[in-house]
């Protein structure tokens, strides 16, 4: 018996489905696709799946792999249920993935990369044109040139295209975050270049136009709205709650793949144990209000944490695959994060301390209006940061989807507070401080370094006022160490604990402590009665989160401590 192999990394449908890799099936999709729009929009974090998806599309609709579709597509949804229009498209697609962003090589190196991509549609399909179609197409040099050209000769000869865009605005965000708006507003207003490619798609997929259907997938709608002046050639389906699940892995799809490896014995544990431990890591993105029932797994962290478990028969030392720490990364240049410690590190602080935020998902907006609250908080969404969790207020209730978006997030925050400088901490210190509080019990040393380097480091006494930010800057350094998985706000018998350090008994069996600390900020002008009355408040609310059942189950076997933290101004006045 030939087992499935795990597809980690890979985005090639023909080869996915010949070697044979496990492949969850969204062919299903497809129908849904041909009923809802000709021109679809597509939004989703990156590394989600959807380089696979539109590789798998363009086997569907090409009419040049017409031939093998019973081949490629057989055992599959759409291979016993194929649409009329299967195989009926010539196909030109683009990934702006590989377009370099450095402003003295971007026209030149987007020129060369949709120049790849034209020679191969010319040696596909050139023997369905007019003599002399692949020679002429081959030189004109600007892409804008090239798509015109080609427009009018499928136009004449009444061709249909699927045009697939996957990636359409990685090299812009890059210029947005690394240059700057006005390079960027180059290229996207008035007569720039990528703005001028745009309209000449958009005459393509008008009228008797050859463009029939197109795919675009992306990481934000910014680029969109200001290259087209909002998306006036499609449909954003992006929070439609019937696509949903077009993207990543629903738990019904993870517990089918983990329940395959486990029927030929590649699975060591139970599948019930396995998705509880990928859950808390992995799971949680929801795109639609309509779809709270029906969270999504990003995929390419399931298909990393499989890749380690399967043949080591052990859970990963780290459950953050590099490659998402790496998109992460690039994504923190374009947040933007103000050195001023203004609105949006504010948000990100509010959202690291709460756990959640509410607003209203914007489906467009241009660049320059990134700044504004409730499009900050969209692109946080967008970029999967943020995920629906309900509503509240009459609005989106926005919250952080996962531990591996939690920890991005308190790296985001601590960065911001180091290049504000306003506050850091040496994380070295920090971490075997935090180490002798799990193994000893020795907790007092960790908040007394942090209370006096709150105190030395005199820039932040402008910036603290109020129990929030004393939190978030706990939080945030607490976050980035190994020892423990912090839960800010962890409800608790009705009530929330600031936070609760639950030891991370997965990777470290051996802790001895776990901790709920409760934090209370008290006025720089409070009385003692005013102190202790702070404190007996502490001391019963951690009482009560103690007995929480979730408390007993994820402590394991260790010694739950509970610790008040009262605030005094930027002194600690209680640490119990």
């Amino acid at each position: 018996m030939i087992i499935k192999k795990i597809p980690y990394g890979l985005t090639d449908f023909e080869r996915i489905r010949k070697e044979p890799y496990y492949y969850v099936d969204k062919t299903h999709y497809i129908e849904w696709l041909e009923e809802s729009a000709n021109f679809f929009f597509l939004i989703r974090p990156r590394r989600f799946g959807k380089s696979l998806f539109i590789n798998m599309l363009r086997w569907y609709y090409d009419i040049y792999r017409r031939d093998r579709f019973k081949e490629i597509f057989e055992g599959l949804y759409i291979g016993s249920h194929p649409t009329a229009e299967q195989g009926k498209y010539l196909v030109l697609d683009f990934n702006f993935a590989g377009v370099n962003p450095d402003p003295d090589r971007l026209l030149a190196s987007f020129n060369d990369n949709c120049s790849m991509r034209f020679d191969l549609f010319a040696g596909l399909y050139g023997h369905m044109f007019n003599p002399g179609f692949a020679s002429e197409l081959k030189r004109l040099k600007n892409a804008d040139e090239k798509l015109n050209y080609l427009i009018g000769q499928a136009t004449l000869l009444d061709l249909p295209i699927y045009l697939f865009i996957d990636e359409y605005d990685n090299f812009t965000n890059a210029i947005l975050a690394n240059v700057g708006n006005e390079h960027y507003r180059k290229l996207t207003h008035g007569t720039g270049f990528f703005r001028y490619f745009f309209n000449k798609l958009k005459e393509g997929a008008t009228g008797n136009g050859p463009i029939k259907r197109m795919f675009i997938t992306g990481v934000s709608p910014v680029t969109m709205d200001d290259v087209t002046s909002g998306f006036n050639i499609g449909a954003n389906m992006s929070t439609d709650p019937r696509f949903n699940g077009i993207i990543g892995f629903s738990e019904r799809e993870v517990r089918d793949m983990l329940s395959y490896y486990k029927d030929v014995d590649m699975l060591a544990g139970e599948v019930d144990e396995v998705i509880g431990v990928m859950k808390p890591w992995y799971d949680n993105y929801c795109f639609s209000r309509d779809s709270l029932h029906e969270p999504m797994y990003n995929s390419d962290m399931v298909l990393y944490f499989l890749n380690h478990y399967l043949p080591l028969k052990k859970v990963p030392e780290n459950m953050i695959d590099n490659n998402i720490r790496t998109d992460y990364n690039k994504l923190r240049h374009l947040i933007r994060l103000d050195k001023k410690m203004g609105m949006n590190t504010s948000i990100i602080q509010d959202i690291v301390t709460n756990g959640e935020t509410v607003g209203t998902i914007k489906t467009a907006f241009p660049a320059e209006d990134l700044a504004k609250p409730d499009n900050f908080k969209s692109l946080l969404y967008y970029f999967g940061l943020l995920t629906i969790r309900g509503t509240k207020w009459g609005s989106t209730l926005l919250a952080i989807p996962n531990l591996t978006v939690r920890e991005q997030l308190y790296s985001y925050l601590v960065e911001a507070y180091r290049s504000a400088d306003l506050f850091s901490l040496e994380m070295d210190r920090l971490g075997m401080l935090v180490a002798s509080m799990a193994y000893e019990g020795n907790w007092k040393p960790v908040f007394e370094y942090f209370a006096s380097e709150l105190k030395r480091q005199s820039s932040i006494r402008e910036f603290i006022e109020g129990e929030a930010h004393v939190k978030g800057f706990l939080l945030a350094y607490l976050g980035l160490t190994r020892t423990y998985i912090i839960h800010p706000e962890y409800e608790a018998n009705k009530g929330y604990a600031d936070f609760y350090m639950m030891p991370d008994l997965l990777h470290q069996p051996e802790i001895v402590y776990s901790y709920i600390v409760e934090v209370k900020y008290a006025r720089r002008d409070a009385s003692a009665p005013e102190i202790e009355s702070l404190r007996t408040e502490a001391a019963g609310q951690l009482k009560r989160y103690a007995e929480d059942p979730k408390v007993r189950e994820t402590k394991g076997n260790t010694k739950l401590r509970l610790i008040t933290l009262i605030f005094k101004g930027w002194d600690l006045v209680a640490c119990d």
